[in-house]
């Protein structure tokens, strides 16, 4: 009889350490309940994103280059001079990529700066703001140039229940935070997409806020999207402990107690 109470004791453990789908399944409404209902190659609703493009900050690394149709040499030579460019693109993890060493330095005070065309103020941007700034610049010397600016260090860290804890370095400066993610190795079964953790910089200060990311209302969130040095920590859900200690001992666990069972049988 002990041992019939033992078995369904241990059914019962295990069965209380699933994860139903509706912990697991991003962006949710009313899906999960209404699936068969759900009409198909239908837009169901439709949301408001809440796009604030990235801003460039102090200490950001930018790849900016330069590119005109005058087919004097003096100008092309004086272009190619000022162009930095990146050696690697795409993302990739563990601090910035080599070829942000060719890029220039946004200084403290939030200048770009060039021998000839000196000082540029481009802190407080969008990359499209600064293209247009240091395009009026350069026009004072060389007619009919296009500049083209991009971030070489944006950069974020995820760490808790992912699949592989990274810091990333992007440049894509618009990513959601599913996206980085994503690059991250995407989440663990057992993390808690209801209570993610973000800590952003904001100058000399840091912001702590949490997201949902199972309701489906985040999309309009402003913090859907991931800025500059955000470090987003994912908690683990209550099931963590059972299953990473209990469930994976309890081949073991289920032998101790049968073997004890077994010798408090012996003794009567």
């Amino acid at each position: 009889m002990m041992r019939i109470w033992l078995l369904l004791g241990v059914l019962l453990l295990t069965f209380g350490a699933c994860v139903p789908n509706k912990k697991l399944v991003y962006l949710q409404k009313d899906d999960l309940k209404r699936r068969k209902e759900i009409p198909k190659d239908t837009v169901l609703r439709s949301h408001q994103l809440n796009i604030r493009e990235y801003r460039i900050q102090p200490l950001d690394i930018l790849s900016i280059s330069f590119e005109t149709l005058s087919k004097q040499d003096d100008e092309s030579d004086f272009l190619q001079k000022l162009s930095t460019r990146s050696n690697s693109g795409g993302s990739g993890g563990g601090g910035a990529s080599g070829g942000a060493l060719n890029g220039i330095v946004v200084n403290t005070e939030g200048e770009i700066d060039y021998a000839v065309m000196g000082k540029i103020k481009v802190a407080g941007l969008t990359l499209f703001e600064a293209k247009d700034t240091i395009e009026k610049v350069i026009a004072q010397y060389v007619p009919d140039v296009v500049a083209r600016v991009r971030m070489m260090n944006f950069r974020f860290t995820v760490l808790g229940e992912v699949n592989a804890e990274n810091t990333v370095v992007s440049g894509n400066t618009r990513l959601t935070m599913m996206e980085a993610i994503g690059l991250a190795g995407g989440l663990s079964e057992l993390a808690d997409r209801s209570h993610v953790k973000v800590l952003r910089q904001k100058g000399s200060e840091v912001d702590v806020f949490y997201v949902d990311l199972l309701k489906e209302e985040y999309v309009e969130s402003p913090y859907y999207y991931v800025q500059q040095n955000d470090v987003i920590i994912v908690p683990p859900l209550k099931q963590r402990p059972f299953r990473k200690y209990f469930v994976g001992n309890l081949g073991v666990i289920t032998t101790v107690i049968s073997f004890g069972l077994f010798i408090i049988t012996l003794s009567r």
